[in-house]
């Protein structure tokens, strides 16, 4: 009997082990692998310049690209485009994420070429170019039904504040209506404020103060394009005169006064149809989408938050408004580890006007669930250890119930106490010891022929650790030695300690009732 209820014991303790090991390798592959994946694409670091445009773009991008090539630890610097846009396939719309990829960094685009799911995919690529392609997401192919070869259609979000505006501009009267006294007073005084300077026109401070202010006004309003641009060439020609101030007047040349005129003229005449008619015929090319081809599927995961789409950064550029300019510069550091140290320093080098993310930054909410998940693993699995032990210690009790005739006759011959704990606690220690080993050489044997235990278990209908969900077919794990080697430790200690108490009873036991087996 003391054989099969220390065999029970050596297993209770040998199990808890091996799922503490197991399950936290589990998740220290999966945070593992999901970083490296993470920075396939994402700049380690991220530089914008702070106050650059209201909307946030940088339009000398290049130099500035260029100047944090020269900092120390920078692999290489290029541009940073991410943004919304709604994806149209056989009239399926849903807003998505994308993320522009500079196919001139090879970096990045061996970053992508990891992440594709050449299993379920295999004509996948990350051959992007400068064309509309893109790779999409395992998530958004099972959700549109879409594969490699595929069409569809991209509509920038940022068109919709384009047409909104413009149909709103629509709506109101033209400029010399909507703002009729001013438009006739200021109007009147310029015409009559112009004198003739030789072969050039001058116009007092106060006439064009006025009529500047007004015109920009009525330029900040809600108008249509034509007449926007009308106004702004007059502004354009306001500006380009010369300022006298010792005759209190600024001087323009004739090719100037005659634009402000013809300008002001072709406002006097403006037709609000057909202009509605230009403005709603030019509206097509902005609302008419982008039509890419799906050129590869990557593996996506559910832990995590990936662009659904990578596109080429010119098409980013495009679906992102952006013209040539771009959000940011993407670094790439020699060791993505150290971005917050070089973050640090770059800021001294750099001075206030720039804001530097790291990567940590970007994926802080992220990283501090991983680290709250693996707290309560730990803390939930070490239960699992805890109850072997104290099931190690009502089998020791049970030991102690069984053999007190034999601590009776020990205790007879002279036997001490704690010889007589010591006993208890080898036993106790020598399974601990052998369970803790066991465990952790199980444990490990799991991992390594983790593919093929999930093949078995998908084989009979059975997938804990679908790749829709972790996005790995086969489940990362990673083994640290120290960490389990606290494991094992733990477990001897909370063995030891398990085997001690009945240990300490079994030597306070009387000896007289012990041999007649009372």
């Amino acid at each position: 009997m003391l054989s099969s209820f220390s065999l029970i014991s050596l297993l209770g303790v040998m199990l808890g082990v091996l799922v503490l090991v197991v399950v936290m390798a589990v998740y220290s592959g999966l945070e593992r692998n999901v970083k490296e994946r993470l920075l396939g694409f994402t700049p380690h670091v991220l530089l914008s310049q702070i106050g650059n445009s209201p909307d946030g773009r940088m339009t000398d991008w290049t130099a500035a690209a260029a100047k944090a090539k020269t900092l120390p630890h920078v692999e290489s610097a290029t541009a940073y485009v991410s943004d919304n846009v709604i994806v149209d396939v056989q009239s399926w719309q849903r807003p998505v994420l994308f993320r522009g990829i500079d196919t001139s960094d090879p970096a990045q685009v061996a970053g992508i070429a990891k992440m594709l799911d050449l299993e379920n995919h295999p004509a996948s690529t990350a051959d992007l170019g400068i064309d509309d392609r893109v790779i999409i997401s395992s998530i958004l192919a099972e959700q549109l039904q879409l594969g490699v070869g595929d069409k569809l259609r991209l509509y920038s979000t940022r068109n919709f504040e384009e047409v909104m505006r413009a149909y709103k501009a629509t709506e109101n009267p033209p400029v010399r209506e909507a703002f009729a006294e001013a438009w006739k007073t200021n109007t009147s005084s310029l015409a009559c404020a112009w004198k003739a300077d030789g072969a050039k026109f001058i116009l007092p401070f106060n006439a064009y103060r006025e009529t500047y202010a007004a015109f920009e006004t009525i330029l900040a309003e809600d108008i249509r394009e034509p007449e926007h641009e009308l106004l702004a060439s007059i502004l354009i020609a306001m500006d380009s005169s010369e300022k006298d101030d010792t005759a209190q007047v600024f001087r323009f040349t004739a090719e100037a006064n005659s634009e402000i005129e013809k300008a002001i003229a072709d406002l006097n005449a403006t037709d609000a149809g057909k202009m509605d008619g230009e403005t709603l015929k030019g509206l097509k090319s902005v609302v008419l989408p982008k039509e890419a081809e799906v050129i590869g599927v990557y593996q996506a995961s559910q832990m995590a938050v990936t662009p659904d789409l990578f596109v080429p950064l010119p098409l980013a550029q495009d679906l992102a408004g952006l013209g040539q300019a771009v959000q940011g510069i993407a670094l790439r550091l020699d060791d993505p580890y150290n971005a917050e140290t070089f973050a640090a320093e770059a800021r001294q080098t750099l001075g206030d006007d720039w804001s530097l993310l790291t990567w940590g930054q970007q994926y802080q909410a992220f990283f501090s669930l991983i680290e709250q998940q693996r707290g309560m693993m730990y803390f939930m699995l070490s239960f699992i250890i805890l109850i072997s032990a104290f099931s190690m210690m009502a089998v020791m009790f049970t030991v102690t119930i069984q053999k007190r005739r034999e601590i009776g006759v020990m205790k007879a011959l002279g036997a001490a106490p704690g010889q007589i704990v010591r006993v208890f606690l080898y036993q106790g220690m020598i399974l601990g010891t052998l369970g803790a080993i066991l465990g952790v050489g199980l444990g490990r044997v799991v991992i390594h022929f983790r593919g093929e235990i999930q093949a078995v278990l998908r084989g009979i209908g059975f997938d804990p650790f679908a790749a829709s969900f972790t996005g790995f077919t086969i489940l990362p794990a990673h083994n640290n030695p120290l960490e389990q080697a606290v494991f094992a430790l733990m477990a001897f200690v909370l063995c030891s300690l398990a085997a001690l108490v009945p240990a300490f009873f079994a030597a306070r036991s009387d000896a007289a009732k012990s041999l007649r087996n009372l």
